[in-house]
């Protein structure tokens, strides 16, 4: 090894032994103890007097030693140390004051070990951080950002800068920040620091794992910069986080819609009269704060559109200008003229004015501030209320309160009026539920959030004459004098919100989504995947959702068709297309006690049972062929099929004609049927919600007893072609049902009660296919009952 090669090894071992013990020697000068005046042993309500006592003292703004600054930061950082049990028994047992390093590892060690060769670690150029006092009061914490910084970004947005130890790039930016800082700060936007290994769950939260980054929020949404960090991008960027149509721009053309729109609005106007032909930031952010109470305009004095709005107010154009109106489109309430305009000024200009000399109430939030509760240290305050209504007729009223109000405002006095048709509780609690068919006047005093008010009616109503003014400021002098003069007492509910209806929920909604919208697209602008992952996670579960279910209705369909192949018969009709059958077998339940009401008298809407007619003789062959005609009709959903045995509950029949034969359609039917006690093989369809019946009787077809057999194989072809050609025209088909009827009546009647054949039997169900088919047509008479009969066994009798 050449000489000079080993010269320079040994000066740089030698190098690194005097650095190293000059970084130890200043590691073991540093205690958290010392510094804070406090034992090893002392309790962390020792620790804490100790620090509160020192931080008062040493405190920059308090003490101006120009050492004050840095040991404030000192006396910070011990009490970081000291006040967390880990890194207090860290620094314990092995000095480290750094939570991001390992235990074990002194904090300002460059080496590990010196005769492990030269292995240096990245600590070795851990320079102790000396950050900037107006840096550290910038500081977030989770806590802080989560009750603090998201709420107050509803008015104000925030610049949030994400930086590290380690972040070279941080030291690049910094000259930049802080000249943004001081440009962004007086205007009103919030700024905050968060520290990336100071505290990682906030960085988390905001999805933020990389450094620098620059995060703006807003209505508690966080948006990423990702320009190049340049002032005038930055001061775009937040000018680009604040909504749309904030404010408005004002010309000849609309200014007076914008000022008579208050009434609308129920906001005052305000507007900013400037040369430039934008508008400024300050102003922008000042409407974000103040957007509930106040509307904002902007009137370009440089455009050639305003000519007649700045004659007209007489407006000087060589500083900036605002003009406040409230009822008076006239003439303005307050102005205020500068050519330095600060925010602290246009704060307290719009604070004085948010509210309509007589603002109506449309809010609970709004009643709250303008009629506060009463409290026991301050002044009381009362709220005269005028209860009126929005017709023409009560414009004159509503006039005369308004100048009544302007002539005696005063602090303690709050004016205000609410409609009686949108806030009926309201006006019902104070009138004690009687309608008022003109204008009233209360004054009330609020005592509780609850809603417990005193108050008082101003007798005689108001119709704004010189005699009701009059009477309503005597009493007003009398409250003031004696405040027991109030002497009713109620308990108010919550006002509805008016200025809320389902238009303005669909349109926030609809911005809401913009934003989100924009912000996706933003994030894969930028391939900021980490971000991205949940986004993505809900994309794909929602596609695979969709394909999923597409494919299995795919292979459903498939599979109905396959099914309607098998059963050709049960599948088309000239009318429409029947569902096949989910099963091989029709369900027939029989109604008794238990069932009645399930499937007849609380059966859903929509929903119809067909009941078959039977007795214990005809049981099984009736049950045979009814399954057989209404198979082809099982697949809807909104049919049932049930019997009732007419030897269990031979009442019921007679009982349901007898309600129905009010009826124009059933009176001559019940007449028959009351004839008859047979009604073996009569099928009813029950519409149990609607409470009305369709009624099959027994049709003979005209075969004799020889032809049984040929009746027993008849084919369903050949029925369906007899159904088709009875479906041929409607005359036909009335014609047909009428036929039907008469000859059910007639047969009905000429058997008596005599027991019938078996064919006679297999016969009754001949034509219920063709009825059934007109039932789900909806062309069969129907026959209403004002209620169901009860279902009575009448075996028990006796």
């Amino acid at each position: 090894m050449k000489p000079t090669v080993l010269m320079s090894i040994t000066f740089l071992a030698i190098f690194m032994l005097i650095l190293s013990a000059q970084l130890v020697k200043t590691a073991s000068e540093y205690d958290p103890y010392n510094v804070l005046g406090v034992s090893r042993s002392a309790s962390q309500a020792e620790i804490k007097r100790a620090y509160k006592r020192l931080a008062r003292e040493w405190h920059p703004d308090k003490n101006k030693d120009p050492s004050a600054e840095d040991m404030f930061i000192k006396i910070s950082k011990s009490y970081e140390i000291l006040s967390n049990e880990e890194r207090r028994s860290n620094f314990d047992r092995f000095g480290q004051m750094d939570e991001n390093q390992p235990f074990g590892q002194s904090q300002h060690h460059g080496f590990r070990s010196f005769h492990n060769s030269f292995y240096f670690d990245e600590s070795f150029f851990h320079f102790p951080r000396n950050r900037d006092f107006s840096d550290s009061k910038y500081m977030l914490r989770l806590a802080q950002f989560n009750n603090e910084v998201l709420p107050d970004s509803h008015k104000r947005p925030y610049l949030i800068k994400v930086t590290s130890e380690w972040c070279f790039a941080c030291i690049h930016i910094e000259p930049v920040w802080k000249e943004t800082v001081q440009e962004l700060e007086p205007l009103g936007v919030g700024i905050g620091i968060v520290d990336l290994g100071f505290d990682r769950a906030l960085a988390k939260q905001l999805g933020a794992y990389r450094a620098p980054s620059i995060i703006g929020v807003v209505n508690g949404r966080v948006t990423f910069f990702h320009q190049a960090v340049v002032r005038e991008h930055l001061r775009q960027f937040v000018d680009d986080l604040l909504p749309q149509k904030l404010v408005m721009k004002i010309t000849d053309d609309n200014y007076m819609a914008f000022l008579e729109n208050w009434h609308v609005e129920n906001k005052p106007r305000l507007l900013l009269f400037d040369q430039v032909p934008i508008v400024p930031l300050l102003y922008k952010l000042t409407a974000f704060a103040f957007r509930d109470y106040v509307r904002f305009g902007f009137v370009d004095q440089g455009g050639t559109g305003s000519t007649r709005l700045l004659r007209q107010y007489n407006i000087n154009t060589y500083a900036p200008t605002m003009l406040l109106f409230k009822e008076d489109t006239v003439k303005p309430v307050d102005v205020i003229q500068a050519r330095g305009m600060k925010r602290q000024i246009m704060d307290e200009f719009v604070s004085n004015n948010k509210f309509l000399q007589v603002p109506r109430l449309v809010s609970q939030q709004l009643f709250d501030e303008l009629c506060p509760v009463k409290q026991f240290h301050r002044r009381r305050k009362y709220c005269v209320l005028l209860i009126t209504g929005d017709d023409p007729a009560y414009l004159p009223a509503n006039k005369a309160f308004l100048d009544f109000a302007s002539a005696n405002s005063k602090d303690v006095l709050r004016f205000a009026y609410v409609y009686q048709r949108q806030q009926q509780p309201l006006c019902q609690a104070l009138l004690q539920n009687q309608g008022a068919h003109s204008a009233q006047v209360v004054i009330l005093e609020r005592r509780s959030q609850a809603g417990k008010v005193l108050y008082r009616s101003v007798s005689g109503g108001w119709n704004g004459s010189e005699e009701d003014k009059y009477h309503l400021h005597e009493q007003l002098e009398l409250l003031q004098k004696d405040p027991t003069y109030l002497t009713s007492d109620a308990t108010l509910p919550e006002l509805n919100n008016e200025m809320a209806p389902v238009s303005i929920f669909i349109i926030r909604w609809m911005n809401a989504a913009y934003d989100y919208v924009l912000q996706i697209y933003d994030d894969l602008l930028y391939s900021n995947w980490r971000e991205m992952m949940p986004i993505l996670s809900l994309i794909f579960s929602a596609l695979f959702i969709v394909f999923g279910t597409v494919i299995i209705q795919a292979f459903s369909t498939k599979a109905t068709e396959k099914n309607c192949k098998s059963h050709p018969e049960f599948t088309h009709n000239d009318a429409r297309i029947i569902r096949p059958p989910k099963k091989d077998f029709v369900e027939v339940t029989e109604l008794t006690g238990i069932t009645y009401t399930s499937n007849l008298v609380k059966l859903r809407p929509g929903h119809i049972n067909v009941v078959l007619v039977l007795t214990n003789a005809s049981k099984s062959a009736l049950l045979r062929k009814f399954a057989k005609e209404v198979f082809s009709f099982s697949g809807s959903q909104t049919l049932h099929f049930s019997f009732l045995n007419a030897d269990k509950h031979r009442h019921w029949m007679p009982s349901l004609l007898r309600l129905a034969c009010d009826g124009a359609q059933s009176q001559s039917h019940s007449d028959d049927e009351e004839e008859s006690s047979n009604y073996m093989g009569y099928v009813l369809a029950l519409n149990g919600h609607k409470k009305y019946f369709c009624l099959f009787r027994p049709v003979f077809t005209g075969d004799d007893g020889s032809d049984s057999s040929s009746d027993t194989s008849f084919s369903s072809d050949s029925r369906r072609k007899s159904r088709s050609k009875s479906r041929s025209s409607s005359h036909s088909r009335s014609r047909s049902h009428s036929r039907e009827d008469g000859s059910g009546s007639r047969r009905g009647s000429s058997r008596g009660s005599s027991r019938a054949t078996s064919i006679e039997v297999h016969h009754k169900l001949d034509r219920l296919g063709l009825w059934m088919e007109r039932l789900m047509e909806g062309t069969l008479p129907r026959i209403h009952v004002p209620a169901w009969p009860t279902l009575v066994d009448d075996t028990t009798e006796g």
